[in-house]
């Protein structure tokens, strides 16, 4: 450990015990700022405490234990490190936390210390600055081919013949009216930098990732319900057990027993995973067929018609619903395929990535440039230039 980490980590703890003077905490919080990783989970963890805020309108005396118990469960994770470092960060990240869980000297340091755009000299940010993260929104093609764009602000009400559509605050309700007989379909397609959610006909609520797009009916008749995917789309079925619930994927058909599902089939991924978190299902393709049971997932290889079961790390596959990144033994292309999507970039290398492993979990909610900074402080190098990253140096 180096004097000046040994140092900061004292500062950290005298912080923690109540005992630092002003000058020290403001060395403390320069220290923070000194490098593109720590501004950036400082960042990252303003926005999460300016969130609690603005919900509870006021500082409640109980605000350090919450916050700082809230933090350290969701923000002391975000960091994305490469594994042999991983101890050390997530214990920095948590220090960092501790460090803005008494609300008093939160908003000393926030009003000494103005914020500030983040850069760094191994980030080229040309032409177009930052890029935000992604944000609710979709387009609806109905029945007759009209497109409706949809966005979390917009609230409209579309008529299908016996079918009414409700658009309110980012997502999209069916209601059927009456006996429907002709059965049509909407497609509902979420674009790069986005996602939605929407509750079917039959009260089944469905999440849609980026770039995902999904067929279903105005109205579920006959034997069975059932809808057609691409990309990345979670579930959480209404049970009929006299009307099972079926998606399908290319020549993938899941059979839906139970509740709570994740399929993932992006077209740029080798794999199409499914996986259960409650209930059962079974997987189906061709003559192969596997039946689930909560935690385990069914990756099938499309070009070979393999599939085999092994154990999920269900938080990692639902990260993205609820609003992370969340990666073990990455690679870099694996993650830049999910910041592709996400931040509607287009990625290319100069220089092949580097095959370091990257893990940890990342807020959705961060600018892109907040997530280079994490990245580059473990050896590559970005240039950004509108919508694209290139990849510049993958040590």
């Amino acid at each position: 450990m180096s004097l000046s980490t040994d140092h900061h980590e004292k500062l950290l703890q005298k912080y923690l015990d109540g005992q630092c003077t002003r000058a020290e905490m403001e060395e403390l919080y320069a220290w923070l700022q000194s490098s593109g990783a720590h501004r950036s989970l400082l960042a990252a963890m303003q926005q999460e405490f300016e969130k609690t805020m603005s919900e509870r309108h006021e500082i409640p005396s109980e605000v350090s234990d919450r916050i700082e118990t809230r933090l350290l469960q969701e923000i002391s994770r975000e960091k994305v490190v490469q594994f042999p470092q991983r101890n050390r960060l997530r214990w920095i990240a948590a220090a960092a936390v501790l460090l803005l869980a008494g609300s008093a000297a939160y908003w000393y340091m926030d009003a000494v210390y103005p914020r500030k755009t983040i850069t760094s000299d191994n980030i080229s940010l040309v032409d177009t600055g930052d890029i935000a993260p992604g944000t609710n929104k979709a387009i609806l093609t109905l029945a007759n081919g009209d497109v409706v764009t949809l966005d979390s602000a917009g609230n409209q009400v579309i008529s299908q013949g016996q079918t009414t559509v409700h658009q309110k605050n980012g997502q999209l309700q069916y209601a059927v009216q009456g006996n429907s007989d002709g059965v049509v379909y909407n497609t509902l397609t979420v674009p790069r930098g986005g996602q939605f959610n929407i509750i079917l006909p039959d009260g089944s609520h469905v999440w849609l990732n980026a770039a995902s797009s999904m067929r279903y009916p105005t109205a579920f008749n006959g034997s069975r319900r059932e809808v057609e995917i691409q990309g990345q789309v979670y579930f959480e079925i209404t049970p009929n057990a006299r009307q099972p619930f079926f998606v399908k994927v290319n020549n993938m058909e899941v059979q839906v027993l139970g509740t709570r599902f994740d399929v993932m089939a992006y077209a740029d991924e080798k794999s199409i995973n499914t996986t259960l978190i409650e209930g059962m299902v079974n997987v189906n393709y061709g003559e192969r067929e596997q039946r689930l049971r909560p935690g385990q997932q069914a990756i099938l290889d499309p070009v070979t018609g393999n599939m085999v079961v092994k154990p999920a790390d269900v938080d990692q596959v639902i990260a993205w619903k609820t609003g992370f990144f969340e990666f073990d033994n990455a690679s870099l292309a694996d993650i830049l395929r999910q910041l592709s999507r996400w931040y509607d970039i287009d990625v290319s290398y100069n220089q092949i990535g580097n095959e370091r492993l990257f893990g940890g979990r990342i807020s959705r909610s961060l600018p892109l440039s907040d997530i280079l900074h994490m990245l580059e402080a473990n050896g590559p190098t970005f240039l950004l230039s509108g919508r694209k990253l290139t990849v510049t140096s993958g040590k």
